[in-house]
């Protein structure tokens, strides 16, 4: 039965926290829910899944200078839901991440993600009442939704896919990685801006990154016993995406017949032009978009271009580009 949880700090007041039994027994996966702010004409849930190493608190609900990504879905009359797969914020970590890493699968492969995925819809539907709902994908969130619009293609009504991963075959000896891994705020401030060109104006700032890197912190409650302070993630996202680029994508996206959109940054090094242009002819999807948006990164939603990403969410999403029934 699922049970609304009312122990987790939340990011707004009229914020809801569902906990609910995950596809294993003993397990319970946490998501976040916010209403739409004006009167909506349909109900149009929208639900975000995250990448490989941060929640939904600290993506589509960070707020920077006042306003999230989530507020302007809420704003267009969205009801927006945020998933935390085990391993991240407030859903439970996976037994195993108590154990040592080494000798260990990594934890929390797409796979088994894709079936966390299908249990937080099956819950968002009937909350709702409706059929199907939609979803903004985030990197590796790509390869768990689109392995879930290839199995149950009739849970989806649209998918936004920011910064996906596609396939590459440019990899001879993919790494393989443990169970878990330690990502510290000095890793995050290195992938947050390593893609950005030499001389031009930084898209992220300090004074946005620092409050983030305090709250990234706080996701993990032994995160400031470590030297250096880290959170501990599943690194079963970092081994699927070296899969991919060594050829072994997760899922078929010939398959996948849900409208898209592919959203990246100019400067996204996980989704490049190649990457955007093999996934996007691949897909079978009917109404399919490739957007790219200037002076952006993989991690383009915490950056000063975040406002483009949320409007072209947003319009896609609204679903506008089909021609009116007579």
């Amino acid at each position: 039965m699922e049970v609304a949880g009312q122990r987790h700090p939340k990011l707004d007041p009229r914020e809801e926290h569902f906990s609910i039994p995950r596809p294993c027994p003993g397990l319970s996966l946490f998501l976040r829910y916010l209403p739409p702010s004006v009167a909506p004409r349909h109900c149009r849930p929208v639900l975000y899944v995250h990448g490989g190493t941060f929640p939904s608190a600290l993506s589509i609900a960070h707020r920077f200078d006042g306003r999230s990504w989530r507020d302007e879905l809420c704003d267009a009359g969205f009801h927006v839901w945020g998933l935390d797969f085990h391993g991240f914020g407030f859903s439970d970590p996976y037994p195993e991440m108590a154990l040592p890493a080494e000798h260990q699968a990594p934890l929390g492969r797409a796979t088994d993600a894709s079936r966390q995925l299908k249990a937080a819809i099956r819950f968002i539907r009937s909350h709702h009442g409706v059929d199907q709902i939609a979803i903004i994908a985030h990197s590796w969130g790509s390869m768990v939704a689109g392995l879930l619009a290839e199995r149950h293609p009739e849970l989806l009504d649209r998918m936004v896919f920011f910064g996906p991963i596609a396939l590459r075959r440019c990899a001879s000896d993919t790494p393989r990685f443990p169970a878990w891994r330690l990502i510290s705020l000095k890793d995050q401030w290195n992938r947050f801006t390593e893609t950005v060109p030499q001389g031009v104006a930084p898209v992220l700032t300090k004074r946005h990154f620092d409050p983030w890197g305090e709250a990234y912190l706080d996701s993990d409650a032994e995160s400031r016993t470590r030297s250096p302070a880290s959170v501990k993630v599943p690194s079963g996202p970092f081994q699927d995406i070296f899969d991919a680029w060594a050829g072994q994508l997760p899922y078929d996206p010939a398959a996948v017949r849900t409208p898209v959109a592919i959203i990246r940054g100019e400067w996204d090094n996980y989704c490049s032009d190649t990457d955007a242009r093999w996934l996007f002819d691949s897909m079978a999807s009917p109404i399919k978009r490739d957007i790219k948006i200037g002076r952006g990164t993989h991690l383009m939603h915490l950056e000063t271009t975040r406002r483009a990403l949320y409007r072209e969410s947003v319009t896609f999403l609204s679903g506008r580009d089909e021609p009116a029934v007579r």
